[in-house]
């Protein structure tokens, strides 16, 4: 049974403890207001350039339908087809279930959409973030390119870093297809776990959907659209991985400080308890050292 002296050395462990989550969950709260203002602030611009890039598509001729970039190569046989994953998790743990969430996605889209891929060697990785890192390199995955401590201090430069790789490596034709597996923030509670297909850039199935349901104006472009697009088209990637970025860095702080949320609760019921505990252990001491008082004085009236 706990003395009275573990107890208390418990409990005052356990509120220091809840001081730090305490203290975690107010820093995740700031840093999830200023993701959230990124995140808000770059949806504007995505959601105007990828109207613009379909406004060119619905303008564009025939030639466009050859641009491997848009719509892929022709492959000879589907089972030489290669796939680049871009895998987003966070640095640091702490955070609920929000790594394992997008790890046990990432696998599971894996075992279900390319597990030939996997099985022939033909599927790579890009993670981003340490967790996501540790975790696919001691299974023996292929990642070709790690980026590590890039949520201290989130810059566009990463994102255009990461496009630029994975164009060129789509260019060179080193892989078929490439998406961005990352959590998707819907509130500060809920993470949706999201593959997006950065390359190619359209099903060829599709444009002819794209050219008839989206075109609503008649515009004049200058150059044409096919020039307009070899310049929009790399951008529009840029942007597409740097809100995949923003996304996951408010999803992040939001699971986090909900994490941290239920664990100083959780701290607090404990110290409830352990201080029930503490006053019941106190009262039976006080309680028999009066019956040894009373038991001695007894003891020696009759002596």
């Amino acid at each position: 049974m706990a003395t009275l002296r573990d107890i208390r050395t418990r409990i005052s462990s356990v509120k220091a403890t809840s001081k730090i989550t305490q203290a975690m969950k107010m820093v995740a709260a700031a840093k999830l207001r200023r993701a959230q203002d990124a995140m808000i602030s770059a949806r504007p611009y995505s959601k105007a350039l990828d109207g613009l890039l379909k406004d060119l598509l619905s303008s564009a001729g025939e030639e466009i339908t050859q641009s491997p970039v848009l719509f892929g190569r022709h492959l000879k046989d589907e089972n030489t087809e290669k796939v680049l994953l871009i895998i987003v998790s966070s640095d640091r743990g702490l955070a609920g279930a929000f790594n394992a969430n997008i790890i046990k996605f990432a696998e599971a889209r894996i075992r279900e959409v390319y597990p030939e891929h996997f099985k022939s060697k033909r599927l790579s990785l890009i993670t981003v973030g340490r967790r996501s890192t540790d975790y696919f390199s001691k299974r023996g995955y292929d990642i070709i390119e790690k980026h590590i401590g890039i949520f201290s201090k989130l810059d566009f430069s990463t994102a255009k870093a990461i496009a630029e790789k994975s164009t060129a490596l789509f260019g060179n034709a080193d892989y078929d297809k490439i998406e961005v597996i990352y959590n998707e923030f819907k509130s500060v509670m809920t993470q949706r776990q999201t593959a997006d297909r950065l390359l190619p850039v359209l099903d060829r199935s599709k444009l002819k959907e794209v050219q008839k349901g989206h075109k609503t104006f008649e515009y004049i472009y200058e150059p044409e659209p096919a020039e307009i697009l070899n310049v929009l088209v790399p951008r529009q990637l840029e942007t597409q991985v740097w809100k995949a970025l923003l996304e996951s860095n408010a999803a992040e702080q939001g699971a986090r400080m909900s994490a941290m949320d239920s664990a100083t609760k959780n701290a607090k019921d404990l110290i409830s308890a352990l201080q029930l505990s503490y006053n019941k252990a106190r009262q039976a001491a006080i309680t028999k050292e009066i019956l040894e008082i009373v038991g001695g004085a007894e003891a020696l009236t009759k002596g």
